[in-house]
């Protein structure tokens, strides 16, 4: 659904006011950016990527080969890069087959093709108006604020800010897109865990399903959403796991109705990094693992709920260290695919594209649960970064590369009503 309530008395629909005050007008678009974190793709990449990663953090660079083992591992190379060309592709595809006209650029914050040179080739081509669509699903400081600061930084570096118009899709965490492709993993990898327990003999054994994402500073997550005239109090106080808890909601309530299958669930972190005395979002995963295997649970399955595609978080973090904790354990576990280049996710971001554009234009605005649709247009202030302002984009206190009002809406929508009127979880 995408309203708080779907009808009201006489049936009609009910807008969300909360929402609808940060929805942006459609325009008239002449390219599309993918935007994404980006990673190395050679042994000799990594200490530079990671100089970009952490890049005003004055981290040694003894100290940083230390931490990139993961990558070692590897070859050096991180899977993100070529998921993405992939998934420009997939999108190319899908924009083509109905007929919309708007070429994808890629665009990366911490390797090549990074977004200021990208942004300053679509400008040479004759672009001027871009949206920009990420592969980050949530809200909090990385996920959509970084980008827009990168997106801003971009435009006043290389000089094209009041020339190149820049916008962004909203954070898409509940858009069905994003969510049926776990739908359909959860209750495969569910079945999958119960087939081998009752091979195993002992089908009735318990199983956890663990929705993992990435773990931020507590501080950060209790940024995530917070912003001037925000009305809605979110779960844990964070609108970034409140997100993934009404997510994760809506997944186990689409398994059991369409499949049957159910197991008790719960929220856990991965991918910690940074001091160890800065509290970061808790449980880890592979410490629930343990206190579930203390608890007598002999199936596990693990759904990468906040991650889009397989990159190192997922094929290192969870396929190897979290299900080696499972296999040290004598649990039976498996990890379930992340959406990537999945059909209903790839016709989902069009969607969202679609949603924007004038042409074409998809008036609807799904969301599968009460906190969405999310903004196009950010409140001010929003997930705030403690380390000092920068320009940014596609925020109601933007002054860089924007065409929008200042907060579009908000003056002439109706609030909320004081008991019951915001969403909750």
């Amino acid at each position: 659904m995408s309203q708080l309530d779907p009808t009201n008395a006489g049936g009609a629909a009910v807008v969300n006011p909360v929402t609808e005050a940060g929805r942006m007008a459609p325009k008239n678009y002449d390219a599309v950016l993918l935007a994404s974190f980006g990673g190395p793709e050679g042994q000799e990449d990594v200490i530079p990527f990671l100089r970009n990663v952490t890049r005003g953090r004055g981290i040694p660079d003894e100290r940083l080969e230390e931490v990139s083992h993961h990558y070692r591992a590897n070859g050096g190379i991180s899977p993100i890069n070529q998921q993405n060309r992939e998934l420009k592709a997939a999108l190319e595809a899908e924009l083509a087959a109905r007929g919309i006209e708007l070429p994808v650029l890629w665009g990366n914050r911490n390797w090549a093709p990074y977004i200021p040179q990208t942004l300053q080739d679509a400008y040479d081509a004759g672009h001027r108006r871009l949206l920009m669509i990420t592969t980050s699903a949530y809200s909090c400081y990385s996920s959509c604020r970084q980008y827009r600061e990168d997106i801003g930084m971009a435009l006043t570096g290389t000089g094209l800010d009041g020339r190149l118009e820049v916008d962004k899709v909203r954070q898409y965490f509940d858009h069905p897109g994003f969510v049926e492709p776990f739908v359909e993993g959860t209750a495969a990898g569910l079945a999958e865990v119960r087939e081998k327990l009752a091979a195993a003999g002992t089908p009735d054994a318990p199983v956890q399903i663990l929705f993992a994402t990435h773990s931020i500073p507590t501080r950060d997550a209790e940024a995530a959403g917070r912003s001037e005239g925000e009305p809605r109090e979110f779960a844990e106080g964070s609108a970034y796991v409140a997100q993934h808890l009404a997510t994760a909601a809506a997944v186990i309530q689409r398994v059991e109705e369409e499949s049957g299958l159910t197991a008790p669930w719960s929220l856990v972190y991965q991918s910690r990094s940074g001091a160890p005395h800065v509290p970061w979002l808790e449980p880890d995963i592979n410490d629930a693992i343990e206190e579930l295997a203390g608890q007598d649970v002999k199936g596990i399955v693990i759904v990468p709920l906040g991650f889009v595609s397989d990159h190192m978080e997922v094929v290192w973090d969870l396929d190897t260290e979290a299900l080696e904790t499972c296999a040290n354990l004598g649990l039976t576990a498996t990890r379930v695919p992340t959406p990537g280049t999945h059909r209903k996710f790839v016709n989902g971001m069009v969607d969202l594209i679609s949603e924007r554009t004038a042409a074409n234009n998809i008036a609807d605005r799904p969301a599968l649960t009460d906190l969405g649709p999310w903004y196009d247009v950010c409140r001010p202030g929003c997930c705030q970064n403690f380390r000092g302002e920068k320009p940014t984009i596609a925020g109601a206190d933007t002054t860089v590369g924007t065409g929008h009002d200042a907060y579009p809406g908000e003056a002439g929508a109706s609030q909320p009503a004081a008991a019951g009127g915001a969403p909750q979880q």
